[in-house]
């Protein structure tokens, strides 16, 4: 196994095992809501993002379970997003991780409670890390000028001709946003220096970008199968994506570049930079 596939499933399985003790069972009322938060945020995926924020944490020597807090409240703003995404009104995706969306499941009314829910939870878990700053940095990466911003944008600009300079807003903003802050949060949380705090956004937004490249080249490549989502949806929406405006193969050479610059970074990172340069190809090399 890997260093990065080790790091990805250890990450994994603490953040997980954070998750089932934080977020409320069905046995506790309104059952509905939690059984529906719960079917979202545990129903798999990589987890890179707390990963990345375990990473950076430990990276600048954090200490104690700052960190946990911080990976927690990441997934579950993740996880809220793609409930949201998926609902009619947006995306319209029956599929999800290869299961029913959350509003397939449990219907478009709880679907978006569920989501509003794990919003605000994450909130009031990263609360208890005991930094206000942490707390501001994610509510802007979520926000009008991050990921919410990039999401109005995406769908103002389905049907429309793709611009390449409204696709990088809408990656910015719609994935790499998170992504950054991942990365930004943990090394906050270690008490790391605002131009070590700069190294980690730099990098976050390389892979961010090569996410979310990646992701627009496998919509059209990968099958729904492997996808474990509703593959083709791009197109059919004509939605606003690198290869639209450049096609395949440019965008595949984008995707490889941002990855090569985000390995370059990690030469002046401590003893995780080696798994943040392996992560940053698994971003290239992955196929979902």
């Amino acid at each position: 196994m890997s260093l990065s596939n080790e790091f990805l499933l250890d990450s994994k399985r603490r953040v997980e095992s954070v998750l089932d003790r934080l977020i409320p069972g069905p046995e506790k009322r309104p059952g509905n809501l939690h059984e529906a938060m719960r079917y979202s945020l545990m129903a798999g995926g990589k987890r890179l993002r707390p990963a990345l924020c375990y990473a950076a944490f430990e990276d600048c020597g954090g200490q104690g379970d700052a960190a946990d807090f911080g990976a927690a409240a990441l997934e579950m703003v993740h996880t809220f997003s793609l409930i949201h995404d998926d609902l009619p009104c947006m995306d319209d995706d029956d599929f999800r991780r290869g299961m029913p969306t959350c509003h397939k499941k449990f219907g478009e009314a709880m679907a978006v409670l569920a989501g509003d829910a794990l919003s605000i939870l994450a909130f009031q878990i990263l609360a208890q890390a005991g930094s206000a700053e942490a707390v501001d940095l994610l509510a802007r990466a979520l926000g009008s000028d991050g990921m919410l911003g990039g999401q109005v944008v995406d769908i103002e600009s389905e049907g429309s001709p793709p611009v390449l300079e409204v696709v990088e807003y809408i990656h910015i903003h719609k994935t790499s946003a998170l992504i950054e802050a991942s990365l930004e949060l943990g090394a906050l949380l270690a008490g790391a220096s605002s131009e070590r705090r700069t190294l980690y956004r730099e990098y976050g937004r390389c892979i961010g970008l090569a996410f979310q490249i990646v992701d627009d080249i496998l919509d059209i490549e990968a099958s729904t199968e492997t996808l474990g989502k509703d593959a083709g949806s791009d197109q059919e929406r004509q939605k606003a994506t690198w290869p639209a405006v450049v096609g395949l193969e440019k965008s595949k050479a984008e995707a490889a570049r941002l990855v090569s610059r985000a390995v370059e970074l990690c030469s002046q990172m401590g003893s995780r930079g080696p798994v943040l340069a392996e992560l940053a190809r698994f971003i290239v090399e992955r196929g979902n």
